[in-house]
This record gives structure tokens, sequence and C-alpha cells, in this order.
């Protein structure tokens, strides 16, 4: 058996390659809005105390270093590699960005033809005769992009892509800032219950100081009650501490990827916190790595897109279609060329009516793409507010610190004055744990500021999008 084409004869390759040209040379153009930035307010200089550079937002920059070295603790170090290696927060964030590169994929794909190709044998019978029907085909269909609907369906999924790519190192930051936050309330919350411990039990030894002055006369019942008062809130204070820490150790081990029941942090009596400097000058890439900025930006360039997906409807469309192979009775005399058969042929649409959907579409295209420019806008903002809020904190941590300072210094002074005084008879034991207390207390509150300050420079840092040093290492792999 053999088909023919009634429009078309001979040779049916020159044919398709013909009409592949057509529309190759018809899809050259794209409906809709080209991108451009939307335009941003943004100030010359941050208002606690730095200045900056101005960028733009890119979509590659979105990648964290390795800022927590910095504070050159290995146990932190440590936790943080680990973390990023096996957080389940992360591994959901790669796998959306893995997806999103397929449906980049996907998309290109759609600008290709589709080729198959098929092998069937029947056996029949017709008028009471019985015979066999072998075919072989090869089939080819493309839809030319001639709008350029394709085209920005490939441009949106890209934004979105790239988009997708900002949240992965976002999350990456936001876990290894977790990581160093709770790492370091957990030192503090060392620091804080060795300091509750001495501090219990110098006021144990101050109440009973002042049970033996009550049966001697020289202590009121006023002053029992109020170190039994006083001794009753160390305890109190001691049990939040020591709550706080093992929550914060629990915390580290989830985020750890580790059930907390098998993981221990060692406690460290002694810690030194290192806070960071922060430079006069901070870098202008503080919009271009900063993962919600660039998600917000990159999802407006992605709506902007699709406005042009929507007017594409518009338009009519055109699908080029060819198939050729072989038909016989007979499989050893298939492939001669009287028992070739082909077909080639275009067919174009277009919508007539449809009642208005097509310019709904359109108008909730654009009403999507300038709600996203508003957000991005308001997005960059709350950038410059969180750390504007965080710069705000370390500035005042930081005089805070120089305080609690020079109050620990004197109060050793004090206490080294007190001591003498006792040693050559001067002062009552009394006087002189009274001092003590104070001044452990005065270091507990210079390291507790210590720890705050911290635990502000890593807000800051990750408010920045990862700290102030930036890294060559873009990793780009969606151009």
């Amino acid at each position: 058996m053999k088909k023919s084409s009634s429009a078309v004869s001979g040779n049916p390759a020159p044919v398709i390659c013909a009409l592949l040209a057509v529309g190759g040379g018809l899809a050259a153009c794209a409906v809709g809005p080209d991108y451009r930035r939307p335009s941003v307010q943004l100030p010359q200089t941050f208002k606690e105390g730095v200045e900056w550079r101005r960028a733009h937002a890119n979509p590659q920059g979105a990648i964290s270093n390795t800022w927590w070295r910095e504070y050159h603790d290995d146990d932190l170090n440590g936790l943080i590699d680990a973390a990023l290696l096996a957080n389940q927060s992360i591994a959901a964030a790669a796998a959306n960005y893995q997806l999103a590169k397929a449906t980049v994929s996907a998309n290109v794909a759609s600008l290709y033809p589709i080729v198959t190709t098929g092998l069937s044998g029947t056996r029949e019978e017709a008028y009471g005769a019985t015979q066999n029907l072998i075919s072989t085909n090869l089939s080819a269909s493309w839809e030319p992009d001639l709008w350029g609907k394709v085209r920005r369906d490939i441009e949106s999924s890209k934004a979105l892509a790239q988009g997708s790519d900002a949240e992965l190192a976002g999350e990456r930051l936001s876990i290894a800032a977790s990581v160093a936050t709770d790492y370091f309330q957990l030192r503090q919350a060392d620091i804080d219950t060795d300091s509750l411990k001495q501090q219990l039990d110098l006021d144990t030894r101050l109440l009973a100081m002042t049970r033996t002055g009550l049966a001697l006369g020289t202590s009121s019942n006023d002053d029992l009650l109020n170190a039994e008062n006083t001794l009753a809130l160390v305890v109190a204070d001691l049990q939040s501490t020591e709550t706080t820490r093992e929550q914060d150790e629990h915390a580290i081990a989830v985020l750890t990827g580790v059930p907390p029941g098998s993981f221990t942090i060692v406690p460290r009596r002694e810690y030194a916190f290192a806070a960071l400097a922060v430079p006069l000058l901070l870098p202008s890439e503080l919009l271009e790595r900063r993962y919600d900025v660039v998600n917000a930006e990159r999802t407006t360039a992605s709506d902007n897109a699709k406005i042009g997906v929507a007017e594409a409807a518009f338009f009519p469309t055109l699908d080029l279609s060819a198939e050729g192979g072989f038909q016989h009775n007979a499989f050893a005399n298939l492939f001669s060329l009287p028992n070739r058969f082909w077909s080639v042929g275009p067919s174009l649409a277009q919508t007539l009516f449809d009642g208005g959907s097509r310019t709904a579409a359109v108008r909730e295209a654009r009403a999507i793409y300038d709600s996203q420019v508003a957000s991005y806008r308001q997005t960059v903002l709350s950038a410059f507010q969180s750390v504007e809020n965080a710069l705000s904190s370390c500035n005042h941590l930081q005089e805070q610190v120089k305080a609690y300072a020079g109050i620990l210094q004197r109060n050793q002074a004090l206490f080294d004055s007190e001591h003498a005084q006792y040693v050559v008879g001067r002062a009552s034991e009394l006087t002189l744990l009274t001092q003590q207390l104070i001044l452990v207390e005065a270091a507990q509150n210079l390291k507790d500021t210590q720890a705050s300050l911290t635990t502000s420079t890593v807000t800051l840092i990750e408010n920045l999008g990862g700290g102030w040093q930036w890294d060559n290492a873009k990793g780009a792999e969606l151009k």
C-alpha cells in the first residue's frame, strides 16, 4: 500500500527542511515588554556610621562565603560545616533549585521539533481475503515560536531558577547564622552557669552568716528574708540558664541533622567572644547577594516575561508536521522504493472569540508584575532597615562593653582593697564576700554583653548577605 501527498511529490526531506527554515525565520520576534530592573530609591550612606557603594542586584552574587571562620573557633567551624552538609532545609532548597533548572531545560526543549519512529505489524481479513501488513514510519512535528511565547517562558523560568539559586544560598546563610547564634548563646549559658554557681556558693555562705548574725543579734529577720530571697533568685536564674543551654544544644543538633538525644557539646567555663570589627566602608555587593533582594528582583523579571506569554495568545499558532515510511505485506520487501509513503504540511490556528479570556490574562499578568515590583522595592527597603538595626546594635553594644569593662576593673580594685583590709583585720568576712559577689556579677555582665555583641555581628553578617568579605567564586550555572 502506498500513500502520497496531493500537495507535494518527490523526496520529502528538502520540503521538511524548507518548512523548518521558514518557521525559523518567522520565529524572530517576541511580544511583550523587555525587562528592565525597576528603579529603587537608595541612600548614599548608612545612617549608623558607615558608607557603602551603590550596586545592582546580581542573581549570581548570592553565594555565601566562609565568614564564620573569622571567629577562630574550631568547634563552631565543625558544627557549621556539618550543618551545611546535613541540614534538611538546605537539602530541600537544593532540590527546589534542581527542579527550577529542570523547568528551564523543559522549556528550552519546546523550541525544537519532536521526532518519533515506529514499527508495526497486523494481520487482517477483508472481503474474504487474509493479508499481512507491516509498516515503519518516522514522523516529526514542530510548532515554531513565531511570537516568542516559548522564549518568554524560557526567560521566565531562567529568572525563577536564578531566584531559586539565591534562595539556596540564602538558606545556607540562614542555617550557618542560626548555628553560630545558637552556639554563642550556648557558650554564654556556659559562662552564666559558672558565674551563677559562684554566686550560689557566695549567697549560701552569706545566708549562713546572716542566720548566725540573727542568733547573735547582729542581723534582723528582714536581713534573713532578703538573704533567702537573693539565694532563691540565683537558684531560679540558674535553672533558666541551664534550660537555655539545653535548648540551644538541641537546636544545634537539629540544624546539623542529628537527633538531640545523641548530641552533646562539652561545656566551656572560659570562653573568649570574638567581636569582628565592622569596616567603615561596607561593600557595594550588599544588594548583589542578599538572597531576598535577589529573589525578589528575579521574580520581578519572571513576572515581566509572563506578560509576553499572555500577549502571545492573541496571535495564530503554526504547526509543521511531516511523516514518512514504508508499508508492505512482507517484511522482506518492506524497504523498497515503491512501498514508501510520506506526507508533509503546515496547519495554522487562530482563536476568534474567547469572551475576553486572553485580555483578562494579560491584565492579570501585568497586575502580578506591578505587585511584584512593589514587593521588590519593599524588600530593598527592608534590607536597609535590617542592616541599620544591626549596625545600631553593634555600635551601642561596643560602648556597653567598654562601660562594663570599666565597671569590672573598678570592682576588681575594690575587691583587692577589701581583701587587703580583711587580711589585716580591718574588714569583716561579710563585707569581703559581698564585694566578691559584686565582682562576680560585674564579670558576668561584661561577658553577657560581649556575647550579645558577637551575636549582633552574626546578625549583621546575615543581613549583609554573608559579611563584608566578597567571595570571588560566583559559581554560576545559568547564564
